[in-house]
């Protein structure tokens, strides 16, 4: 987890050891104490932990050095768009994912040790904002002549098409609403995504060119799926959960004024919902509830709504829009329920506080019991308990109820699929079945990403997408899948960065290549093991003490007050300066590869330890080392920040 809120004023000191821990564990480490080992150094690249926690699998370690400026970017690149570039080999969306994204990236951070994590999150923001502002446009593969159909045009099918473009494969996009983004556009509000940067992730992915988009077709519907199959040389769903579920508590389906979260939402983000109820309930704890509550705070409402002016209305029927006069607002009263304490709610930290200085009321160890309906059957209360967890499920604490009046409750606690026409593809819970590469079993043709194999994160569907565009790659060129990696992200490949700098190794040829040594010859790299294809670096293999106390450099952001907020739809996160955001990458720590601080070569005894001449070196090739001079002293390996160096040469 990330270092709490209000550790992070305080000015923290950090020791190599714990207590007791003074001893060494095995006989082998002991070897280590003595002045020479017959050991010497090797340089093993492995997967930093923000890597590794990364849903879409982004080399977050590869652009944070490319933006500090320790990687430089290729001939004839800036460096923001060889960021770009970098960023977006995993995830074409930077601008929206540094936005909402709940980062689990920086709860991964080996920098949390230290004092703070990186603020990942933000300088991907201006990773984006800058990539939009610049113009800068993905390129495709060479046409393969083969035709793939997305069904869905959000987070995932969108990513889906993208990496399939890439790839030189044609892509149809079929999406049942209006407009391209799916939960991006329909289930986020627009001061947390602006339209204007969304459209414009949108925008680029089409102007790949062979992306035929068409919208406002519901396959299943208007489209049959015999047809697909003989259109098309490989399908992908990506239909995302748009159905939100109901309270378990009697009545819920039956009363009109109780709604999901995610329709409340569609009918904001929509623009047909321009005020909420006087007194609204959400009960939920994750960040669909939090977007609930902050919307109905803006929204405002007007007392004396009635009939199909009411909120509830406008949710339930797409057909229906408000008509309201923004003057005659007032401010809603706003309460969100949670079964768990505000600290260990699924919705961000900072979202959470955000949501309370914008007057939201968070009642939270609390669950759901009834609801209390006036002669007409409409809800004017939700009856709620104190709650403990008893195997994993809450149960109400007797004689602690309470009623909560309510004029509209909304539901925020999960969402489904809606296979309405696409019956033989539910697995009986209302979502699809997936295998390990993404392909629905049983079913030729046939692939499947993003929330409706699981309702998760958006980058969760962006990097299932990546992976599922491998295997329909695979498949359409007859191959076997070949076995996923360990630790499946997107690596930074030492050898393409060779290429990249003109120094790739020679050809090897067996027969015209003398074999009886090999220290100096130029077929292979030399001294570098590649592990991060199974190995994420911990703080433990790290030396921490050569990172000063260097606090973050925080983004600014526009949260309202209680009275500050009806009205209030500015973006709420601003982004950072070019200067910021290059200050803010060099707190990276470069877990698991080096980021060039000399300490190898400043405190090796033997000058065994050295710097590769400039002409010879890139990114991960910066030092190599004598092994005639070198003793094994293991100094080299201590001092080392990143864990990059290890002795392990001679085993």
């Amino acid at each position: 987890m990330a270092t709490p809120s209000d550790e992070m004023t305080e000015k923290l000191t950090w020791r190599r050891f714990e207590e007791g821990h003074d001893e060494w564990d095995s006989f082998t480490d002991k070897i280590f104490v003595a002045d020479e080992s017959y050991k010497c150094p090797t340089y093993i690249h492995k997967t930093p932990p923000c890597q590794g926690s990364c849903p879409s699998g982004e080399d977050i370690r590869g652009w944070l050095a490319i933006v500090r400026g320790q990687e430089k970017p290729a001939e004839g690149m800036e460096m923001g768009e060889y960021a770009f570039r970098r960023s977006t080999d995993a995830n074409p969306f930077p601008a929206m994912m540094g936005r909402v994204c709940p980062a689990p990236c920086q709860d991964g951070c080996n920098r949390n040790e230290v004092e703070d994590f990186v603020g990942i999150n933000s300088v991907e923001q201006w990773i984006g904002d800058t990539a939009l502002a610049n113009d800068f446009r993905f390129e495709a593969g060479p046409s393969t002549g083969k035709k793939v159909a997305i069904i869905g045009g959000g987070p995932a099918g969108m990513a889906g098409a993208y990496q399939l473009r890439r790839k030189g494969h044609a892509v149809t996009i079929f999406e049942s609403q209006p407009e391209l983004g799916g939960m991006m556009r329909y289930g986020i509000p627009n001061y947390r995504i602006p339209r204007d940067k969304l459209a414009g992730e949108m925008q680029r992915i089409i102007d790949m060119g062979e992306v035929d988009v068409k919208c406002g077709v519901r396959v299943g519907k208007d489209v049959p799926i015999d047809q697909l199959e003989k259109e098309f040389d490989a399908v992908l769903w990506a239909i995302g959960c748009w159905t939100g579920r109901g309270l378990p508590v009697e009545g819920w389906d039956e009363t009109p004024n109780c709604v999901s979260g995610v329709a409340y939402l569609k009918a904001f983000n929509e623009g047909r919902m321009k005020a909420t109820a006087k007194k609204l309930v959400c009960v939920g704890g994750g960040d669909t509830s939090i977007d609930v509550v902050s919307v109905a705070r803006r929204l405002g409402c007007i007392p004396g709504y009635e009939g199909t002016e009411q909120p509830e209305m406008v949710v339930l029927d797409d057909s229906v829009s408000q008509k309201v006069d923004d003057s005659a607002k007032q401010n809603a009263e706003v309460t969100l329920t949670s079964l768990f304490p505000k600290s260990n709610m699924t919705a961000a930290e900072h979202e959470v506080n955000d949501a309370l200085q914008e007057g939201v009321t968070i009642l939270d160890e609390v669950m759901p019991v009834a609801i209390e309906r006036d002669e007409n059957g409409r809800a004017t209360g939700l009856r709620i308990a104190k709650c403990a967890m008893e195997g994993g499920r809450p149960v109400p604490v007797e004689g602690t109820e309470q009623l909560i009046e309510a004029d509209l409750i909304v539901a925020a606690i999960g969402q489904g699929g809606d296979l309405s026409g696409l019956e033989d593809f539910d697995n009986g819970r209302g979502l699809m079945d997936s295998d390990a590469f993404y392909q629905v079993p049983g079913r030729e043709k046939h692939f499947v990403a993003g929330d409706i194999i699981r309702p998760h994160l958006l980058t969760t569907a962006i990097g299932q997408a990546a992976i599922a565009a491998d295997t329909i790659h695979e498949y359409l060129n007859q191959q076997e899948h070949k076995k996923r990696p360990k630790v499946d992200v997107h690596h930074f490949d030492l050898e393409k960065k060779l290429e990249e700098a003109g120094l790739a190794p020679q050809h090897f040829d067996a027969e015209q290549t003398d074999q009886r040594g090999t220290a100096k010859a130029n077929f292979a790299v030399h001294n570098y093991e590649d592990r991060s294809f199974a190995e994420i670096i911990p703080a433990d293999e790290l030396f921490l003490g050569h990172f000063e106390y260097t606090p973050r450099v925080k983004r600014e952001e526009d949260v309202p007050t209680a009275e500050e907020v009806l009205g209030h739809f500015a973006e709420r996160v601003k982004g950072l300066s070019t200067e910021q955001a290059v200050e803010e990458s060099k707190r990276c720590m470069s877990c698991g590869m080096c980021f060039e601080c000399d300490n190898c070569v400043i405190f090796c005894p033997q000058d065994a330890v050295y710097r590769v001449p400039k002409d010879q070196a890139t990114t991960g090739r910066y030092v190599a080392t004598d092994y005639a001079r070198c003793i094994g002293c293991h100094i080299c390996a201590d001092v080392c920040p990143t864990g990059y160096i290890k002795m392990g040469l001679g085993e």
